[in-house]
């Protein structure tokens, strides 16, 4: 249980997810380990990357109690098992997925699950989930978020989709209490491999969420 609370601590003052979604599992421990550098304090390996299982597994064991590693796209309580197995304490899916959460709970991981109307954040609240995962944030923007926090201001959102350092500020000022970030970061290196310019981005992100909140 403090573990949990821990790590939900950890994530409310970081007030940042950094989604790793990469075409290889040495790209996303590259990724992963660059950011981390930069100041990243939780990450969220999607099962979308190559061997996900096992970079979660790596980076569970080299930075515990440094870094909040999570897995992301989970979409059956089955994969949300083996992801904890694997050494996630954090677990994030697209959608609304009660068996997700349910098993999340049962071992006492943070979740962040999926919604986009009213009726489903409502419905991701009542399921029991740590943090509502506005999704595509791109498509509504802030101003969403404010007429949304208006009936529902117990709601913890944070968005994921187009989220930068340029529009970060916005989204706090909504009522966010953190954001999902993602191709500002993680394909910084791309073009060329050079991982220092991860390191460059998280940093310039981090600044930018730390101006933000204040």
């Amino acid at each position: 249980m403090w573990r949990k609370l821990n790590n939900l601590k950890m994530i409310y003052e970081s007030g940042s997810i950094l989604i790793i979604r990469t075409d290889s599992d040495q790209d996303a421990l590259a990724v992963a380990e660059a950011a981390i550098e930069g100041g990243i304090k939780v990450l969220e390996i999607t099962m979308a990357v190559p061997n996900a299982l096992g970079v979660i597994s790596l980076l569970s064991k080299k930075y515990k109690d440094q870094v909040v590693v999570g897995a992301g796209s989970i979409l059956d309580g089955e994969t949300a098992r083996a992801a904890i197995l694997a050494g996630a304490e954090l677990l994030v899916s697209p959608q609304l997925n009660p068996e997700m959460i349910k098993v999340a709970n049962r071992y006492q991981a943070v979740t962040v699950s999926g919604a986009m109307t009213p009726k489903e954040i409502i419905d991701t609240l009542e399921a029991g989930a740590d943090i509502v995962k506005l999704f595509p944030a791109d498509n509504l923007g802030p101003q969403y978020v404010k007429a949304i926090m208006a009936p529902v201001p117990q709601a913890a959102i944070a968005p994921t989709g187009g989220v930068s350092p340029e529009n970060v500020q916005e989204w706090f000022q909504a009522g966010c209490i953190g954001v999902g970030v993602g191709s500002f970061i993680t394909k910084a290196a791309k073009k060329d491999g050079d991982y220092s310019k991860v390191t460059a981005a998280a940093k310039e992100f981090i600044a930018a969420v730390n101006s933000a909140r204040s």
